[in-house]
């Protein structure tokens, strides 16, 4: 019997391999960053070639560090960042151009002219979401109409469309599968979540051709094997979801109720409402979590396009820290953010203000502020934007959070999970295993082959390794919320 299941974690910024036991326990994990292209201000692009390449060679090397053959893989897993657009050749496998990132606002004006012919309730009725520039379908548009020809050759089927999963499942399989997820299929906003098909009027309102689109499956199934020469040996693909569905997956929120919260590049809060999608009233998304034995889970979400990636500008942009990993450091210089409120909208604000025009605005400045105090302020945003997402969700499902799993890359930052337990007024906790993400991916490619025999295996997993317990007074976190609340709405609108 196989030894692992490897999960392939292909998000914003880097590439990550995991290979995980059957404790859900990790044995090896390799990671590496590509580049972030800024072609303007607020469009973001990929080198799907990069993305390719670099979680073709984390796989081989988490691989070769778990002492591992194909053999000894039962299963892949795949989870990725949402949203973001790939067009490539059906031939060659070759990207037509660079992929638009879920965080670039490029086709916003698209979105604001359908918003302006009032074709947002068909949008949300039949899709879940808001009509926004965050989702696949306005970034297909844009590329079809930016490169000469590109429409006859997609309406023909020469060129195809894929979330970065079905691109990476296309190279893997050498172009056998063009396949995704109901998960990923539901952030398209060509998608009826309903009858689980691409809609014709969706399809119609936003020019893709249908030809162009992949088969939409479960998330938990064996789509094909990888090509042989690859790893040494075919491995079955069975697992597929985005990445916020598998880190709610991962983290075991399988009830009505349960709720998880990501902090990686941005901020991802998705709780679980069974088997019937529940409508927003609170400008949060309607979407679906997973495929699995013939049933689909939906969720509702709250997305900030902004959150870890705060830490990364801190670094890459005003050059105070050199690693990310230094911001624990430079928050030591400082006991608070001294009054300073950051409102990291450097591509707009998402849920539940969804705010394309909204820019990044830092308040509060004085003489005496620090570089530990805008550390501060950065790490003290994630919590901030989070708790506007809870309260919007505690809205729309009529009930209120007990508790607030947390995971993602910043959650070994206990500062943050303190002030988010402040903030909020609820236990927050932290699991053994943060690589969520990888780890439902893993729990759905596994459960595909039989390496795990049911969800009791996965509840079974799930340990945690840290609570943490409010101690702020209702007067400071009132107080301080409002003050958050205040900057938003100073950033607000700043482009239009």
């Amino acid at each position: 019997m196989s030894k692992y299941i490897l999960a392939l974690d292909q998000g914003t910024t880097s590439s990550r391999a995991i290979v995980f036991g059957r404790d859900g326990r990790i044995r090896a994990m390799r990671q590496r960053e590509f580049r972030q292209i800024l072609p303007s201000p607020g469009h973001v692009e990929h080198d799907p070639e990069e993305i390719w390449e670099s979680q073709l060679a984390t796989a081989r090397e988490a691989i070769a560090e778990a002492g591992a053959t194909a053999a000894d893989i039962a299963a892949i897993g795949v989870t990725n960042q949402r949203e973001t657009t790939v067009l490539w050749e059906r031939a060659t496998g070759k990207p037509v151009a660079n992929a638009i990132v879920w965080q670039s606002r490029i086709s916003a004006p698209l979105c604001e002219r359908l918003k302006s012919d009032g074709c947002e309730p068909l949008v949300r009725e039949k899709s879940g979401l808001v009509l926004d520039a965050y989702f696949s379908a306005s970034k297909i548009a844009y590329m079809l109409a930016a490169h000469a020809g590109l429409r006859a050759r997609c309406e023909s089927g020469e060129v195809l469309f894929g979330t970065v999963d079905t691109y990476l499942i296309w190279r893997m399989t050498g172009g056998r599968r063009h396949v995704t997820d109901y998960s990923n299929a539901s952030r398209t906003l060509l998608f009826n979540i309903h009858t689980l098909d691409w809609d014709d009027d969706l399809l119609k309102l936003f020019g893709v051709p249908r030809a162009m689109l992949p088969e939409v499956r479960p998330s938990s199934e064996v789509y094909g094997e990888t090509d042989a020469a690859l790893f040494g040996a075919p491995i079955p693909i069975a697992g597929d979801a985005g990445d916020q569905q598998a880190a709610t997956f991962g983290q075991a929120c399988f009830e009505p109720g349960t709720a998880k919260n990501t902090y990686g590049t941005g901020c991802f809060l998705l709780m679980n409402t069974g088997d019937k999608p529940v409508p927003s009233q609170n400008q949060l998304l309607t979407t679906i979590g997973w495929g699995l034995d013939g049933k689909v889970t939906y969720c509702l979400e709250g997305s900030v396009f902004i959150a870890g990636a705060v830490v990364q500008w801190l670094r890459d942009g005003l050059g105070l820290i050199k690693s990310s990993s230094e911001v624990e450091q430079l928050l030591s210089s400082a006991s608070d953010s001294g009054g300073v409120y950051f409102v990291p909208a450097f591509v707009g604000l998402g849920a539940p203000h969804w705010d394309p025009f909204a820019r990044g605005a830092i308040f509060g400045i004085t003489r005496g502020t620090t570089a530990g105090n805008l550390a501060w302020a950065a790490v003290e945003s994630m919590a901030f934007q989070s708790r506007e997402l809870i309260e919007a969700m505690e809205r729309d499902a009529g009930v209120k959070l007990q508790s607030l799993r947390v995971d993602g890359g910043a959650t070994v930052n206990a500062r943050l999970l303190q002030f988010q337990a402040d903030l909020l007024d609820k236990p927050v906790l932290r699991p053994v295993v943060a690589e969520t993400t990888a780890l439902g991916a893993a729990y759905l490619a596994g459960l595909a082959v039989g390496y795990w025999q049911g969800l009791d295996d996965v509840r079974r997993n799930w340990a945690l390794d840290r609570e943490f317990q409010p101690k702020m007074s209702e007067t400071d976190r009132t107080a301080r919320f409002a003050k958050w609340q205040k900057a938003v709405s100073r950033a607000r609108d700043w482009e239009r």
